[in-house]
Protein backbone atom coordinates (compact mmCIF):
# COMPACT_ATOMS: atom_id res chain seq x y z
CA UNK A 1 0.00 0.00 0.00
CA UNK A 2 1.64 3.15 -1.22
CA UNK A 3 1.91 6.25 0.87
CA UNK A 4 0.76 9.97 -0.56
CA UNK A 5 3.40 12.46 -0.18
CA UNK A 6 0.69 15.13 1.28
CA UNK A 7 2.40 19.22 0.90
CA UNK A 8 2.86 21.07 4.40
CA UNK A 9 0.46 23.94 4.11
CA UNK A 10 3.26 25.31 6.51
CA UNK A 11 6.40 24.54 4.89
CA UNK A 12 5.37 26.33 1.17
CA UNK A 13 4.85 29.55 2.31
CA UNK A 14 8.26 29.32 4.11
CA UNK A 15 9.73 28.50 1.16
CA UNK A 16 8.40 31.16 -0.59
CA UNK A 17 9.24 33.67 1.23
CA UNK A 18 12.67 32.53 1.80
CA UNK A 19 12.71 32.61 -2.04
CA UNK A 20 11.67 36.21 -1.79
CA UNK A 21 14.65 37.34 0.86
CA UNK A 22 16.80 35.59 -1.66
CA UNK A 23 15.21 37.91 -4.27
CA UNK A 24 15.42 41.13 -2.52
CA UNK A 25 19.15 40.90 -1.02
CA UNK A 26 20.36 39.71 -4.67
CA UNK A 27 18.70 42.81 -6.39
CA UNK A 28 19.77 45.28 -3.10
CA UNK A 29 23.58 43.97 -4.26
CA UNK A 30 23.36 44.25 -7.95
CA UNK A 31 21.95 47.72 -7.09
CA UNK A 32 24.88 48.59 -5.25
CA UNK A 33 27.31 46.96 -7.66
CA UNK A 34 25.80 48.85 -10.54
CA UNK A 35 26.06 52.57 -8.19
CA UNK A 36 29.25 51.82 -8.01
CA UNK A 37 30.24 50.97 -11.33
CA UNK A 38 28.46 54.35 -12.16
CA UNK A 39 30.45 56.48 -9.82
CA UNK A 40 34.08 54.71 -10.79
CA UNK A 41 33.66 52.99 -13.88
CA UNK A 42 37.54 52.56 -14.78
CA UNK A 43 38.22 51.70 -11.45
CA UNK A 44 35.48 49.58 -10.38
CA UNK A 45 36.12 47.49 -14.02
CA UNK A 46 40.09 46.91 -13.36
CA UNK A 47 39.36 46.13 -9.64
CA UNK A 48 36.54 43.32 -10.63
CA UNK A 49 38.41 41.89 -13.41
CA UNK A 50 42.15 41.40 -10.99
CA UNK A 51 39.78 39.73 -8.55
CA UNK A 52 38.98 36.84 -11.73
CA UNK A 53 41.04 33.48 -10.88
CA UNK A 54 42.28 33.22 -14.37
CA UNK A 55 45.24 36.28 -13.25
CA UNK A 56 45.42 37.71 -16.86
CA UNK A 57 45.69 41.36 -16.79
CA UNK A 58 42.82 43.23 -17.57
CA UNK A 59 43.81 44.72 -20.61
CA UNK A 60 44.16 41.20 -22.42
CA UNK A 61 40.30 40.01 -20.93
CA UNK A 62 39.27 43.81 -22.15
CA UNK A 63 40.54 42.92 -25.86
CA UNK A 64 38.90 39.33 -25.78
CA UNK A 65 35.67 40.58 -24.88
CA UNK A 66 35.39 43.61 -27.16
CA UNK A 67 36.48 41.59 -30.07
CA UNK A 68 33.88 39.21 -29.69
CA UNK A 69 31.47 41.96 -29.03
CA UNK A 70 32.89 43.29 -32.17
CA UNK A 71 32.19 40.41 -34.09
CA UNK A 72 28.64 39.53 -32.63
CA UNK A 73 27.64 43.00 -33.77
CA UNK A 74 29.00 42.36 -37.28
CA UNK A 75 27.36 39.36 -37.66
CA UNK A 76 24.04 40.49 -36.13
CA UNK A 77 24.15 43.81 -38.83
CA UNK A 78 24.50 41.12 -41.56
CA UNK A 79 21.01 39.91 -40.46
CA UNK A 80 19.24 43.43 -41.09
CA UNK A 81 17.06 41.33 -43.83
CA UNK A 82 15.72 39.52 -41.15
CA UNK A 83 14.41 42.45 -39.11
CA UNK A 84 12.16 43.03 -36.81
CA UNK A 85 12.94 39.36 -35.30
CA UNK A 86 15.10 39.94 -32.34
CA UNK A 87 16.48 36.81 -32.45
CA UNK A 88 20.59 38.64 -33.82
CA UNK A 89 20.18 40.72 -30.59
CA UNK A 90 19.14 37.73 -28.51
CA UNK A 91 22.14 36.37 -30.05
CA UNK A 92 24.81 39.12 -29.28
CA UNK A 93 23.10 39.49 -25.44
CA UNK A 94 24.08 35.68 -24.73
CA UNK A 95 27.50 36.53 -26.74
CA UNK A 96 28.35 39.33 -23.88
CA UNK A 97 26.42 37.82 -21.25
CA UNK A 98 28.90 37.28 -18.94
CA UNK A 99 30.21 40.85 -19.07
CA UNK A 100 27.28 42.49 -17.00
CA UNK A 101 26.45 39.45 -15.08
CA UNK A 102 29.86 39.49 -13.10
CA UNK A 103 29.94 43.37 -13.39
CA UNK A 104 26.26 43.87 -12.08
CA UNK A 105 25.65 40.20 -10.47
CA UNK A 106 28.55 39.06 -9.22
CA UNK A 107 28.24 35.66 -11.28
CA UNK A 108 31.82 34.09 -11.87
CA UNK A 109 31.95 33.33 -15.23
CA UNK A 110 33.31 29.62 -15.70
CA UNK A 111 34.56 28.45 -19.28
CA UNK A 112 31.95 25.77 -20.40
CA UNK A 113 29.29 28.05 -19.56
CA UNK A 114 31.19 30.55 -21.76
CA UNK A 115 31.71 27.80 -24.28
CA UNK A 116 27.55 26.82 -24.09
CA UNK A 117 26.74 30.66 -24.79
CA UNK A 118 28.74 30.91 -27.27
CA UNK A 119 27.50 27.89 -28.94
CA UNK A 120 23.88 29.07 -28.27
CA UNK A 121 24.86 32.08 -29.52
CA UNK A 122 25.78 30.57 -32.84
CA UNK A 123 22.76 28.74 -33.30
CA UNK A 124 20.90 31.59 -32.68
CA UNK A 125 23.06 32.90 -35.76
CA UNK A 126 22.56 30.30 -38.41
CA UNK A 127 19.38 30.35 -37.92
CA UNK A 128 19.00 32.80 -40.05
CA UNK A 129 22.01 32.69 -42.62
CA UNK A 130 23.29 34.95 -44.80
CA UNK A 131 26.44 34.61 -47.26
CA UNK A 132 28.65 35.58 -45.97
CA UNK A 133 28.46 34.84 -42.46
CA UNK A 134 30.98 36.65 -39.69
CA UNK A 135 28.89 34.66 -36.92
CA UNK A 136 30.93 31.15 -37.28
CA UNK A 137 33.96 33.94 -35.85
CA UNK A 138 32.39 34.16 -32.74
CA UNK A 139 33.49 30.19 -32.01
CA UNK A 140 36.77 31.22 -32.90
CA UNK A 141 37.21 33.88 -30.02
CA UNK A 142 35.40 31.73 -27.72
CA UNK A 143 37.03 28.57 -28.26
CA UNK A 144 40.17 30.63 -27.59
CA UNK A 145 39.22 32.28 -24.46
CA UNK A 146 37.94 28.64 -23.38
CA UNK A 147 41.64 27.07 -23.86
CA UNK A 148 43.06 30.11 -22.39
CA UNK A 149 40.93 29.77 -19.39
CA UNK A 150 41.16 25.97 -18.70
CA UNK A 151 43.19 22.70 -19.02
CA UNK A 152 43.01 20.20 -22.00
CA UNK A 153 40.23 17.91 -20.69
CA UNK A 154 37.74 21.02 -20.99
CA UNK A 155 38.58 22.71 -23.98
CA UNK A 156 39.09 19.97 -26.32
CA UNK A 157 35.65 18.32 -25.96
CA UNK A 158 34.43 21.87 -26.19
CA UNK A 159 36.74 22.71 -29.14
CA UNK A 160 35.00 19.31 -30.78
CA UNK A 161 31.36 20.44 -30.11
CA UNK A 162 31.65 24.04 -31.77
CA UNK A 163 33.19 21.84 -34.74
CA UNK A 164 30.01 19.37 -34.89
CA UNK A 165 27.96 22.21 -34.48
CA UNK A 166 28.94 23.99 -37.46
CA UNK A 167 29.33 20.68 -39.42
CA UNK A 168 25.43 20.46 -38.66
CA UNK A 169 24.32 23.28 -39.76
CA UNK A 170 26.45 22.96 -42.91
CA UNK A 171 24.66 20.05 -43.57
CA UNK A 172 21.26 21.62 -43.23
CA UNK A 173 22.18 24.37 -45.70
CA UNK A 174 22.68 27.25 -43.16
CA UNK A 175 26.10 28.36 -43.78
CA UNK A 176 27.62 30.14 -46.31
CA UNK A 177 26.33 28.95 -49.67
CA UNK A 178 28.58 29.00 -53.09
CA UNK A 179 31.58 28.48 -51.24
CA UNK A 180 32.80 25.20 -50.84
CA UNK A 181 35.67 25.39 -48.74
CA UNK A 182 34.35 27.65 -46.55
CA UNK A 183 33.50 25.28 -44.03
CA UNK A 184 36.91 23.59 -43.61
CA UNK A 185 38.30 27.24 -43.69
CA UNK A 186 36.04 28.23 -40.72
CA UNK A 187 36.74 24.57 -39.11
CA UNK A 188 40.37 25.56 -39.00
CA UNK A 189 39.96 29.14 -37.82
CA UNK A 190 38.50 27.57 -34.59
CA UNK A 191 41.27 25.71 -34.70
CA UNK A 192 43.66 28.12 -34.62
CA UNK A 193 41.79 30.00 -31.75
CA UNK A 194 42.18 27.25 -29.91
CA UNK A 195 45.94 26.65 -30.24
CA UNK A 196 46.07 30.60 -29.67
CA UNK A 197 44.18 29.96 -26.09
CA UNK A 198 46.10 27.26 -25.01
CA UNK A 199 49.71 29.10 -26.25
CA UNK A 200 48.50 31.91 -23.82
CA UNK A 201 47.80 29.30 -20.66
CA UNK A 202 51.34 27.56 -21.33
CA UNK A 203 52.69 31.33 -21.77
CA UNK A 204 51.21 32.37 -18.36
CA UNK A 205 52.09 29.00 -16.82
CA UNK A 206 55.69 29.69 -17.94
CA UNK A 207 55.51 32.91 -16.18
CA UNK A 208 55.17 31.66 -13.02
CA UNK A 209 57.80 29.18 -13.51
CA UNK A 210 59.94 31.77 -13.88
CA UNK A 211 58.53 33.59 -10.69
CA UNK A 212 59.26 31.02 -8.83
CA UNK A 213 63.16 30.55 -9.70
CA UNK A 214 63.22 33.77 -9.22
CA UNK A 215 62.03 33.54 -5.90
CA UNK A 216 64.70 30.63 -5.23
CA UNK A 217 67.87 32.68 -6.80
CA UNK A 218 66.75 35.88 -4.63
CA UNK A 219 66.56 33.01 -1.52
CA UNK A 220 69.93 31.76 -2.58
CA UNK A 221 71.60 35.23 -2.56
CA UNK A 222 69.64 36.44 0.66
CA UNK A 223 71.03 33.08 2.33
CA UNK A 224 75.01 33.56 0.28
CA UNK A 225 74.84 36.90 1.59
CA UNK A 226 74.13 36.32 5.32
CA UNK A 227 77.28 33.86 5.06
CA UNK A 228 79.26 36.47 3.71
CA UNK A 229 78.07 39.17 6.42
CA UNK A 230 78.73 36.08 9.22
CA UNK A 231 82.30 35.43 7.38
CA UNK A 232 83.07 39.50 8.38
CA UNK A 233 81.83 39.49 11.49
CA UNK A 234 83.46 36.50 12.50
CA UNK A 235 86.51 37.63 10.91
CA UNK A 236 86.25 41.35 12.77
CA UNK A 237 85.44 39.94 16.13
CA UNK A 238 88.72 37.35 16.26
CA UNK A 239 90.69 40.44 14.92
CA UNK A 240 89.56 42.29 17.66
CA UNK A 241 89.31 39.63 20.24
CA UNK A 242 92.81 38.48 19.68
CA UNK A 243 94.70 41.90 19.83
CA UNK A 244 92.63 43.35 22.78
CA UNK A 245 93.84 40.08 24.61
CA UNK A 246 97.33 40.53 23.85
CA UNK A 247 97.07 44.15 25.55
CA UNK A 248 95.13 42.90 28.26
CA UNK A 249 97.87 40.20 28.74
CA UNK A 250 101.03 42.89 28.30
CA UNK A 251 98.85 45.10 30.95
CA UNK A 252 98.84 42.14 32.81
CA UNK A 253 102.06 41.65 33.04
CA UNK A 254 103.30 45.18 33.33
CA UNK A 255 101.72 45.55 36.48
CA UNK A 256 102.02 41.92 37.89
CA UNK A 257 105.65 41.96 37.01
CA UNK A 258 107.18 44.90 36.59
CA UNK A 259 104.83 47.23 38.03
CA UNK A 260 105.06 49.47 35.01
CA UNK A 261 101.66 51.51 35.65
CA UNK A 262 102.78 53.84 32.39
CA UNK A 263 103.19 50.74 30.15
CA UNK A 264 99.93 49.06 31.32
CA UNK A 265 97.69 51.85 30.81
CA UNK A 266 99.24 52.20 27.14
CA UNK A 267 97.94 48.56 26.38
CA UNK A 268 94.77 49.20 28.12
CA UNK A 269 94.72 52.41 26.62
CA UNK A 270 95.64 50.27 22.82
CA UNK A 271 93.16 47.37 23.91
CA UNK A 272 89.91 50.18 24.64
CA UNK A 273 90.54 52.05 20.76
CA UNK A 274 90.59 48.66 19.49
CA UNK A 275 87.80 47.25 21.12
CA UNK A 276 85.57 50.78 19.85
CA UNK A 277 86.74 50.63 16.14
CA UNK A 278 85.96 46.84 16.74
CA UNK A 279 82.10 47.75 17.78
CA UNK A 280 82.51 50.18 14.59
CA UNK A 281 83.30 47.32 11.94
CA UNK A 282 80.69 45.14 13.64
CA UNK A 283 78.01 48.01 13.45
CA UNK A 284 78.81 48.57 9.45
CA UNK A 285 79.01 45.03 8.73
CA UNK A 286 75.35 44.57 10.65
CA UNK A 287 73.93 47.53 9.00
CA UNK A 288 74.45 45.64 5.78
CA UNK A 289 71.03 43.95 6.82
CA UNK A 290 69.12 46.70 7.16
CA UNK A 291 67.16 47.67 4.17
CA UNK A 292 67.68 51.49 5.12
CA UNK A 293 70.48 53.63 3.39
CA UNK A 294 73.22 53.86 5.63
CA UNK A 295 76.78 55.54 5.37
CA UNK A 296 79.13 54.25 3.01
CA UNK A 297 82.40 52.94 4.55
CA UNK A 298 85.52 51.99 2.09
CA UNK A 299 86.00 48.25 3.43
CA UNK A 300 89.27 47.14 3.90
CA UNK A 301 92.35 46.81 1.43
CA UNK A 302 95.94 45.48 0.63
CA UNK A 303 97.44 48.56 1.41
CA UNK A 304 95.31 48.25 5.16
CA UNK A 305 97.56 44.76 5.37
CA UNK A 306 100.63 47.12 6.80
CA UNK A 307 98.18 48.53 9.60
CA UNK A 308 97.01 45.05 10.21
CA UNK A 309 100.77 43.89 11.25
CA UNK A 310 101.48 46.81 13.04
CA UNK A 311 98.32 46.62 15.11
CA UNK A 312 99.64 43.08 16.22
CA UNK A 313 103.03 44.45 16.54
CA UNK A 314 101.68 46.39 18.97
CA UNK A 315 99.91 44.19 21.20
CA UNK A 316 102.99 42.22 21.63
CA UNK A 317 103.10 39.39 18.56
CA UNK A 318 106.53 39.43 16.96
CA UNK A 319 105.73 39.71 13.74
CA UNK A 320 107.17 40.66 10.75
CA UNK A 321 106.10 42.41 7.42
CA UNK A 322 107.32 41.76 3.87
CA UNK A 323 105.56 43.84 1.30
CA UNK A 324 105.33 44.50 -2.77
CA UNK A 325 106.19 47.46 -4.17
CA UNK A 326 103.91 48.75 -6.46
CA UNK A 327 100.33 46.81 -5.59
CA UNK A 328 98.11 48.97 -7.81
CA UNK A 329 97.39 45.76 -10.28
CA UNK A 330 95.25 44.45 -7.26
CA UNK A 331 91.80 45.32 -7.10
CA UNK A 332 89.63 46.11 -4.31
CA UNK A 333 87.72 42.65 -3.68
CA UNK A 334 91.17 40.68 -4.23
CA UNK A 335 92.87 43.25 -1.53
CA UNK A 336 89.47 42.78 0.76
CA UNK A 337 90.20 38.85 0.49
CA UNK A 338 93.63 38.74 1.13
CA UNK A 339 93.31 41.61 4.33
CA UNK A 340 90.57 39.06 6.01
CA UNK A 341 92.88 36.05 5.07
CA UNK A 342 96.10 38.03 6.81
CA UNK A 343 93.61 39.12 9.52
CA UNK A 344 92.21 35.55 10.43
CA UNK A 345 95.96 33.88 10.24
CA UNK A 346 97.43 36.26 12.79
CA UNK A 347 94.48 36.38 14.85
CA UNK A 348 94.72 32.19 14.94
CA UNK A 349 98.11 32.97 16.04
CA UNK A 350 97.78 35.06 18.71
CA UNK A 351 95.18 32.68 19.90
CA UNK A 352 96.34 29.34 19.32
CA UNK A 353 100.52 29.86 19.58
CA UNK A 354 101.25 32.37 22.02
CA UNK A 355 105.01 33.18 22.27
CA UNK A 356 104.88 32.14 18.54
CA UNK A 357 106.97 34.79 15.93
CA UNK A 358 105.32 35.37 12.60
CA UNK A 359 106.22 36.68 9.18
CA UNK A 360 103.14 38.15 6.56
CA UNK A 361 105.03 38.35 3.46
CA UNK A 362 102.59 39.97 -0.28
CA UNK A 363 104.06 39.18 -3.37
CA UNK A 364 102.42 40.60 -6.40
CA UNK A 365 103.22 39.06 -9.77
CA UNK A 366 101.69 39.65 -13.15
CA UNK A 367 98.51 36.93 -12.74
CA UNK A 368 98.33 37.04 -9.53
CA UNK A 369 99.06 38.13 -5.26
CA UNK A 370 100.30 35.49 -3.20
CA UNK A 371 100.06 36.25 0.41
CA UNK A 372 101.68 33.89 2.74
CA UNK A 373 101.72 33.73 6.97
CA UNK A 374 104.17 31.94 8.39
CA UNK A 375 104.58 31.27 12.18
CA UNK A 376 106.57 28.92 14.87
CA UNK A 377 105.29 26.53 17.06
CA UNK A 378 106.58 26.95 20.57
CA UNK A 379 108.02 23.68 21.78
CA UNK A 380 105.22 21.71 23.93
CA UNK A 381 101.94 23.08 22.17
CA UNK A 382 99.37 20.32 22.69
CA UNK A 383 97.81 19.64 19.45
CA UNK A 384 94.14 21.31 19.42
CA UNK A 385 91.60 20.92 16.27
CA UNK A 386 89.58 23.70 16.43
CA UNK A 387 85.90 23.45 15.96
CA UNK A 388 85.25 26.97 14.39
CA UNK A 389 84.80 28.47 10.95
CA UNK A 390 88.24 30.50 10.29
CA UNK A 391 89.72 27.88 8.10
CA UNK A 392 86.97 27.39 5.95
CA UNK A 393 86.13 31.20 5.58
CA UNK A 394 89.54 32.00 4.08
CA UNK A 395 89.04 28.87 1.98
CA UNK A 396 85.68 30.06 0.48
CA UNK A 397 86.92 33.93 0.09
CA UNK A 398 89.82 32.15 -1.98
CA UNK A 399 87.55 30.24 -4.38
CA UNK A 400 85.40 33.03 -4.83
CA UNK A 401 87.99 34.80 -6.47
CA UNK A 402 89.22 32.13 -8.34
CA UNK A 403 92.11 31.89 -5.96
CA UNK A 404 93.88 28.48 -4.11
CA UNK A 405 94.48 28.40 -0.77
CA UNK A 406 96.58 26.21 1.39
CA UNK A 407 97.05 25.50 4.95
CA UNK A 408 98.73 22.84 6.83
CA UNK A 409 102.42 22.66 9.09
CA UNK A 410 105.85 23.28 7.14
CA UNK A 411 109.55 22.71 8.33
CA UNK A 412 109.49 25.64 11.01
CA UNK A 413 106.31 25.14 12.11
CA UNK A 414 102.65 26.30 10.06
CA UNK A 415 102.34 27.92 7.04
CA UNK A 416 98.97 29.60 5.05
CA UNK A 417 99.48 30.58 1.48
CA UNK A 418 96.70 31.78 -1.04
CA UNK A 419 97.10 32.49 -4.43
CA UNK A 420 94.30 34.90 -6.00
CA UNK A 421 94.95 35.63 -9.92
CA UNK A 422 94.53 39.44 -10.43
CA UNK A 423 91.90 38.63 -13.18
CA UNK A 424 88.65 37.07 -12.95
CA UNK A 425 89.25 33.61 -13.90
CA UNK A 426 86.70 31.03 -16.06
CA UNK A 427 87.33 28.83 -13.54
CA UNK A 428 88.67 28.86 -9.99
CA UNK A 429 91.96 26.53 -8.68
CA UNK A 430 91.15 23.36 -6.79
CA UNK A 431 91.86 24.63 -3.65
CA UNK A 432 93.27 21.72 -1.19
CA UNK A 433 94.69 21.29 2.22
CA UNK A 434 97.84 20.03 3.09
CA UNK A 435 97.64 16.09 4.98
CA UNK A 436 99.01 17.22 8.08
CA UNK A 437 96.01 19.88 8.27
CA UNK A 438 93.94 16.60 8.20
CA UNK A 439 96.00 14.64 10.61
CA UNK A 440 95.91 16.90 13.39
CA UNK A 441 99.30 17.55 12.78
CA UNK A 442 101.20 20.91 14.62
CA UNK A 443 98.56 22.71 15.27
CA UNK A 444 100.13 26.65 15.28
CA UNK A 445 97.06 27.58 12.98
CA UNK A 446 93.56 26.46 14.27
CA UNK A 447 90.11 27.99 13.18
CA UNK A 448 88.94 30.57 15.89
Amino acid sequence: MGVIDVPNPVRAPRLVARALRRAVVGSRRAGDRVAEFARQPVAVFQRRVEELPFDYPPSVILVVDLAVCLVAIAAAVQRHSYFPTALPILAVLLTTAFGPMYAFLGVMPRPVTLGLLAMAAEAIFLVQPVSPDLAPFVLVAAAGEVAALTGLRVSVPTTAAMMLELVLFDMYGHLSEGLPTYLITVLVTVAFGWMAGLLLQYQRRFLYQERGYQDIRAAQAADEERRRIAREVHDVIAHSLSITLLHLTAARHALQTDREIDEAVESLTEAEQLGRQAMADIRRTVGLLDARPSKQVPEPGVEDIASLVGDFARAGLEVRFVCAEDLRAVSPAVGLALYRIGQESLANVAKHAPGATACVQLAVDATSAILTVDNTVPAGLPAQRGTGMGVSGMVQRAELLGGRMIAGPCADGWSVRVSIPLAPARSGFACTSWTGMSQGGPSAIREA
